[in-house]
């Protein structure tokens, strides 16, 4: 893994859109966003879009999927 500093110069460019979260999410909640780049999955801060993310290699991200627990669907 490896964070991609603020704007920091020679970096991979951040994307602006394709950003997700999860459908669970609401707008006032407090959440992580994801986006698939050629190099890995980034992961930031949904409050702080601007601010640092993070850059996981693809393998890495399969692997922390392939731990979440499947569970049926929360109703409201």
């Amino acid at each position: 893994m490896s964070a991609i500093p603020h704007r920091q110069p020679g970096t991979e460019t951040r994307p602006t859109a394709g950003w997700r979260k999860s459908s669970r999410s609401r707008a006032e909640d407090a959440c992580v966003e994801v986006n698939r780049t050629a190099h890995g999955v980034m992961i930031r801060d949904s409050k702080d879009p601007d601010g640092p993310c993070l850059l996981v290699e693809n393998s890495a991200w399969a692997g922390f999927l392939a731990g979440i627990p499947t569970r049926p669907a929360l109703k409201d």
